[in-house]
């Protein structure tokens, strides 16, 4: 009894020091918003109020428990246009942050981006690069990397020179309620576990929703992602990714793509006015020498979906052959049917579960990865039993009230 005494007496005096830091526009806006970031302490609001704070570096957060807010992503503006070291906007390191409410623009780098976090809510969020989409532009708009119990909501990005909102080699993740609109690749999930991209619109980008696992990285066995009652909408816009990029292989007209990742639900989703594949499901194509790497997508399923007006214009090789042969049109999915890798050192290893749809498909049949498209042989997507969806991903409650 004693001892709950004391616990519910610290919690109430470290409640009743938490403080909000105000910061305004004019002056040094550089110094007094990285001030107020290194003095804030656990539990400490740093309110941003209205107006364009023009920025010549990056600033950075590694206290825990901060919540960082402006008046409005169209009301208070973080300008880096004048960024003179190609980093993030704002860096975040350390756990239990919500950060809302603010516009980030022309980041040399990314947008905003949290490293090593437990506990990152970006809510209501506006990154853009305002002279359009080019190379140049930032690579990420909204970039959670390294973290675990990852939410992101109601936000916008616009030209990320590679994936508008990605969250890498993560853990416990939502993406919800938010728009991806003219960058490379709208929405992506790259070598995380337990993934929800629930309510989303990506419009107008080269690929929509991206669905990666790639090798060499510290996390790996990318798996447990569901892509629900998103809206995929005319990802038609020219691929703009810097050369060499991952991303500048992915199709213009792309609407979801799963690449070398396992337990996927694609289910209630609206894809449409998609000039390439609704869903495309492929494996990982280039050589790889990291031996604990599968570059198979296994045990993906396709289910409840409507598709409308895709396929009509493929970009990438083969495609206004294969769609020729189907009629003019592509069907919603496409598999490119490869069930076998050569494993580094020698051997081969074969996927470990099955591509399940209940619309349309084709399989190009390549067999071993790194087959040539050339060599494709299309034929029907023969449909198997569908996997039972997961339950929904759950974050911490205190995070989910502070993100309200």
């Amino acid at each position: 009894m004693r001892m709950a005494l004391l616990i519910a007496l610290l919690a109430s005096s470290s409640l009743a020091q938490a403080k909000m830091i105000h910061v305004g526009p004019g002056g040094n806006a550089q110094e007094k918003l990285q001030t107020a970031l290194i003095e804030a302490q656990p539990g400490d609001t740093v309110h941003i109020a209205a107006g364009r704070y023009a920025l010549a570096d990056g600033l950075s957060l590694d206290v825990d428990g901060v919540t960082v807010k402006g008046d409005g992503p169209d009301k208070t503006i973080l300008d880096f246009t004048a960024q003179k070291v190609a980093g993030e906007g704002l860096l975040v390191t350390s756990d239990n942050v919500v950060v809302r409410d603010l516009g980030i623009e022309n980041a040399a780098g990314n947008g905003v981006k949290s490293k090593g976090s437990d506990g990152i809510a970006l809510v209501n969020l506006r990154v853009e690069w305002t002279g359009g989409p080019k190379s140049t532009n930032g690579a990420y708009g909204l970039y959670p990397v390294s973290s675990k119990n990852v939410l992101i909501d109601r936000s916008v990005v616009k030209g990320a020179s590679d994936a508008g909102i990605y969250v890498g080699q993560s853990q416990n993740i939502i993406v919800r309620g938010s728009r991806a609109e003219m960058n490379v690749a709208g929405i992506e999930i790259e070598n995380s576990y337990d993934a929800d991209v629930v309510g989303n619109t990506a419009t107008n980008n080269a690929g929509g929703i991206l669905v990666f696992d790639l090798p060499d990285l510290p996390q790996q066995g990318g798996r447990n992602v569901r892509l629900t009652n998103n809206q995929v909408i005319d990802n038609n816009h020219a691929n703009f990714a810097a050369p060499g990029n991952i991303v500048a292989g992915v199709p213009s007209g792309t609407g979801i793509m799963v690449m070398a990742n396992s337990n996927v639900m694609v289910s209630g989703n609206h894809v449409m006015g998609n000039n390439g594949s609704a869903v495309m499901v492929v494996a990982y194509t280039q050589a790889f020498t990291d031996k604990a790497y599968n570059p198979l997508p296994r045990a993906v399923a396709i289910a409840g979906n409507h598709f409308m007006n895709n396929g009509k214009s493929p970009s990438f090789a083969g495609g206004k052959e294969i769609a020729a042969a189907m009629g003019g049109t592509l069907p919603p999915v496409m598999w490119d049917g490869v069930t076998r890798y050569t494993v580094p050192g020698g051997g081969e290893k074969s996927a470990d579960g099955g591509i399940a749809s209940d619309a349309p498909g084709i399989t190009l049949n390549l067999g071993l990865q790194g087959t040539s498209p050339a060599q494709a042989k299309p034929a029907p997507l023969t449909p198997t039993k569908l996997a039972a969806d997961r339950p929904a991903i759950v974050l911490p409650a205190a995070l989910e009230a502070r993100a309200k």
